[in-house]
């Protein structure tokens, strides 16, 4: 999205909200209308609840796999969002945010971004919606390095300056 756009959204959008208001208030009446807006930030706010802390469990299962959790990141921004546009008065707004809450949407937009995004990690690189497994080469082609055990040590050399402790 061009940045240049954003003026015009934040101009556009509250003037289509309000066009909105007018009409759904003069359909249902005022009462309603503000009763309307009132259950879907009740309701908003009951999703990123829900959908947001099992959103963060499979960040947090996909991390302790070893994997990079990049669609589930980024649906986690989605919900957030999703929970701030239905907390936010207006129809319009409203509309998104719950476009936002119904996961094939989510998913539609992942893997319309993914194909753009690239992930890069200390050490490794990772093509964001391809697995991320165990990659001897990196792109520009150097060899990866591994050590055999009887190359390292996991004791710590008494030798080292990391390990003096300042008795100042």
């Amino acid at each position: 999205m061009h940045l240049g756009i954003i003026p015009f959204l934040l101009l556009f959008i509250p003037i289509l909200e309000i066009a909105v208001f007018i009409m759904v208030g003069g359909q249902i009446g005022v009462a309603y209308t503000l009763g309307m807006i009132l259950v879907t930030a009740i309701l908003g706010s009951i999703l990123l609840r829900v959908q947001g802390l099992s959103t963060l469990a499979r960040i947090q299962e996909k991390s302790r796999d070893g994997a990079i959790p990049g669609k589930e990141l980024v649906s986690g921004v989605m919900i957030m969002i999703a929970g701030v546009l239905l907390l936010t008065p207006g129809f319009v707004t409203d509309s998104i945010g719950f476009l936002l809450f119904f996961p094939p949407f989510r998913h539609f937009l992942w893997s319309t971004i993914a194909s753009k995004v690239v992930v890069q990690t200390k050490g490794a690189f990772h093509q964001a919606g391809q697995p991320f497994g165990d990659q001897r080469r990196n792109p520009h082609g150097e060899d990866v390095v591994d050590l055999d055990p009887s190359e390292f040590s996991e004791k710590p050399n008494p030798d080292s300056p990391w390990n003096k402790i300042d008795d100042k």
